[in-house]
C-alpha cells in the first residue's frame, strides 16, 4: 500500500513541529503533494533542514505555543484544517533528563492542547508521534503494539502520557487519531549532533574520533527519515477506517543493531580508517529496545523501502555536501 499522490491534494493539513527533523520532511513531503500546509512555529532557528529547503515561503506560518489553547483554536478555525501531523516536542533524551519540567510541559500538555482543540472544532484526521521510548524498558522482545506503556525516564514518562491522552481522546469522542511508534530516526538534515548517526558522521568527515556515550552495547531500530514520512502518510490516509483509528502503530526497520555496530557501519561507508571513543557514560537510558512492525504490515501493508546500509550511504553522503557548503 503506497501513499497516494492526489490524496492530499488542497488539503488543509496543519503540521506542528514542522521545523523539526521529521517535520520538515514530512512538511516538505506534503507541499510537494500540494496540500495546504500550515505549521505552529514557536521559534525562528535559521539553521534548520526547515530552512534549508525554504520551507518557510511555501506554507502557512502562525507563530506561536502548542500549548496555547486560544492559538492553536484560532488556527484550527481560521485555517479550517481537516488533518493535523502533531510532531511538535522536545525530543532529546539528554535534555529531558537535565530539563523534566519544560519537556513534559511541551510533549504532555502540547499534545492535550492540540487534542483538545481539534474535539472543539473537529477535525478528521490526527496524526500523533508517539515512540518507541513509549514502552519503557520491557522484558519481551521485540516490542509489539500490546505491550504496556511503562516509561520510567523524564523523555519516556512524556511520550508513554502523550500516547494515551491521545488514546483516551479516541476512545472517550470516537475521534480519528493514528498514533506512531517510531524507532530512532535518522537521515539527511538532522542537525543535532548529540544524535549518534550526526554525530558520529560529523566527527568522522573532520577526522576525529567519533564519540560512543554509551558502552556500545545498546541495541535499538534505526529508521530512516524518508521511510518514516511515508510511513505517517500512509497511516494518515487510512486513520478513518475500522481497524485502524485509534490504533498505534509501529515503524521500524525490524533490524536491531547495536551503537557499536551502527557507528563501525558508517566508519565502513566513509572508507576511513578510525576508531570510536567509548566513554560508557549514558544514564537514564533503555539498554535494549526494538520493535515488532508486524501490525503495520498486515493492517497497511507497510514496509520500509530503503535498507539500513543504502540509507546510510544516502545520509553521509548529505553532510559531506553539506559541511563543504558551510
Amino acid at each position: 500500500m503506497k501513499s497516494e499522490t492526489n490524496f492530499w491534494k488542497s488539503k488543509n493539513v496543519l503540521v506542528t513541529g514542522c521545523t523539526g527533523f521529521l517535520g520538515s520532511w514530512l512538511t516538505a513531503e506534503l507541499v510537494k503533494k500540494s496540500a495546504n500546509v500550515v505549521g505552529i512555529i514557536r521559534d525562528d532557528v535559521y539553521s534548520t533542514n526547515f530552512s534549508a529547503m525554504n520551507l518557510k515561503d511555501k506554507i502557512t506560518v502562525v507563530k506561536g505555543d502548542i500549548t496555547d489553547y486560544e492559538l492553536v483554536l484560532r488556527a484550527l478555525n481560521e485555517y479550517e484544517i481537516d488533518t493535523i501531523f502533531h510532531l511538535a516536542a522536545q525530543t532529546i533524551v539528554g535534555t529531558a533528563n537535565n530539563s523534566p519540567l519544560s519537556t513534559f510541559d511541551t510533549n504532555i500538555k502540547g499534545t492535550w492542547t492540540i487534542l483538545e482543540s481539534t474535539r472543539i472544532v473537529g477535525v478528521r484526521r490526527i496524526i500523533v508521534a508517539s515512540s518507541d521510548k513509549a514502552y519503557g524498558n520491557q522484558e519481551m522482545l521485540p516490542y509489539k503494539e500490546d505491550a504496556p506503556l511503562i516509561g520510567s525516564h523524564p523523555y519516556d514518562v512524556s511520550k508513554s502520557c502523550a500516547d494515551l491522552i491521545a488514546r483516551a481522546y479516541h476512545i472517550s469522542y470516537g475521534m480519528n487519531i493514528g498514533i506512531t511508534r517510531c524507532g530512532n530516526l535518522f537521515g539527511p538534515g538532522d542537525i543535532n549532533f548529540s544524535r549518534i548517526v550526526p554525530g558520529t558522521i560529523k566527527s568522522i568527515i573532520f577526522g576525529e574520533e567519533p564519540i560512543i556515550r554509551s558502552d556500545g552495547k545498546f541495541i535499538r531500530d534505526y529508521f530512516y527519515v524518508k521511510d518514516a514520512v511515508n510511513a505517517y502518510l500512509l497511516l494518515a490516509e487510512n486513520v478513518e477506517k475500522k481497524g485502524i483509528s485509534g490504533e498505534a502503530f509501529n515503524f521500524g526497520t525490524e533490524i536491531p543493531i547495536t551503537v557499536l555496530e551502527l557507528v563501525e557501519e558508517i566508519i565502513k561507508i566513509s572508507g576511513k580508517k578510525i576508531k570510536p571513543i567509548i566513554l560508557n557514560e549514558a544514564k537514564n537510558e533503555i539498554r535494549e529496545q526494538y520493535l515488532s512492525c508486524e501490525k503495520a504490515r498486515k493492517l497497511l501493508s507497510w514496509k520500509p523501502a530503503f535498507s539500513l546500509r543504502t540509507a546510510l550511504a544516502e545520509t553521509y553522503k548529505w553532510y559531506e555536501e553539506y559541511f563543504t557548503k558551510k
